[in-house]
């Protein structure tokens, strides 16, 4: 009995071992079967479809502009920058400016100081003592000529006098004007050895070239002021592309510190020369933002994309494509019923984007009748 029992119970043993080992290699069959399943075929009831909020659509025509690329910088019109020179000599007597410093037209930027300002001066009020003796002394004799009673000599002599001193006072009145001098309010008592050199413009110091005590020539720059109410871009493209751009186009372009950010501009002005060392021609491009524009400063390095001619273009939304260790899939809608539909994965070469949709380079592996799932992609095909 006992020899029995112990072969009965070795028996099940291996009865149950056979049993758990059949049904763990099913599990792994049931899994392997599953696993490429989900590789190539995608099943979804209506339910999930809805809940998702997924939605199906076959290949659509999209324009797509041509993509010029260009570089330039940030600058300013020639009437927004100043190179602040003097027109006479001196020493630099005062100054007290900083590169980035503000300045409004008008403002006293530097004082210089020159004993030659005090002889300019004094000729003036001179002249301008004369010049009443001297048109009187002209009508004086105006009058005598005209009685025969002096000689036509006198009063040629007399009218010469009067007018040469007219323009010696005019001329040192100009120069007077030049010095920040009013004419009209010199006098003896206010005669001075330093004249005001003033901002022409509004705007930001960007350079300072003198210094206290030193001695400035009337040709020499000592400072230099840009206004950044105006800020343009300047890019550069080759000239197989000239005839691709027109003015009015739309550009979006970044700068190198922040690639981030894309900002809008516009085709402004087309340059008709082409630059005989680079073969490069030159783009002047307007913000569409000034308020955005005020971030920037001239100078700034740029990167832009000009969008030139239209066109027409099979594409997908972008959310109906997944990029999967660098290549690119979409799902397929393989069959739908009212429980459910089948999606397959298949591979998508992609072109450019524009507007949320990507140009699809393979469309002819695709007829007119597929559908593409064109939302809710990327969570199946990521699972």
């Amino acid at each position: 009995m006992k020899k029995y029992a112990a072969s009965y119970i070795l028996f099940s043993i291996l009865l149950a071992s056979a049993s758990c080992s059949s049904k763990t290699e099913s599990k792994a069959e049931e899994k392997t079967e599953s696993q490429k399943t989900l590789e190539g075929k995608y099943e979804l009831s209506e339910k999930q479809f809805q809940s998702s909020e997924m939605s199906i659509g076959g290949l659509q025509k999209k324009s797509f502009n041509e993509i010029i690329k260009a570089t330039g910088m940030f600058d300013v019109p020639p009437e927004n920058r100043a190179s602040v020179s003097s027109y006479f000599d001196g020493t630099v007597k005062e100054i007290k400016l900083l590169p980035g410093e503000r300045v409004k037209k008008g403002q006293i930027l530097f004082t210089l100081e020159n004993p030659d300002f005090v002889q300019i001066q004094q000729n003036y009020l001179e002249i301008q003592g004369q010049l009443a003796y001297l048109k009187s002394d002209y009508e004086r004799q105006k009058n005598l000529v005209q009685d025969n009673v002096s000689s036509q000599k006198n009063f040629l002599k007399a009218e010469s006098d009067y007018t040469v001193a007219k323009v010696t006072l005019e001329s040192l009145g100009k120069k007077l004007t030049l010095m920040n001098i009013p004419p009209n309010l010199l006098t003896i008592k206010n005669i001075r050895t330093t004249v005001n050199v003033t901002s022409p413009i509004n705007g930001f110091v960007t350079q300072v070239d003198i210094s206290q005590g030193a001695f400035l020539n009337s040709s020499q720059s000592a400072i230099t002021i840009v206004n950044t109410d105006h800020l343009h871009l300047e890019l550069n493209i080759f000239e197989k592309d000239i005839t691709k751009v027109r003015v009015g186009q739309p550009i979006q372009f970044r700068i190198q510190e922040d690639k981030g950010n894309e900002y809008e501009a516009t085709v402004h002005l087309v340059n008709k020369t082409v630059d005989p060392t680079s073969r490069k021609i030159l783009i002047h491009a307007h913000p569409s933002s000034e308020k955005a524009a005020s971030k920037f400063s001239p100078g700034m390095y740029v990167e832009a994309d000009i969008n030139s001619t239209a066109i027409s273009k099979a594409s997908l939304p972008e959310d109906a494509i997944v990029e999967v260790e660098g290549k690119f899939y979409a799902l397929v809608l393989q069959d739908s019923t009212k429980n459910g539909y089948s999606f397959i994965k298949r591979e998508i070469k992609t072109g450019d984007t524009n507007n949320g949709f990507v140009e699809i380079l393979n469309q002819n592996s695709f007829n007119e009748q597929t559908q593409f799932l064109t939302k809710g992609a990327f969570n199946l095909i990521k699972e």
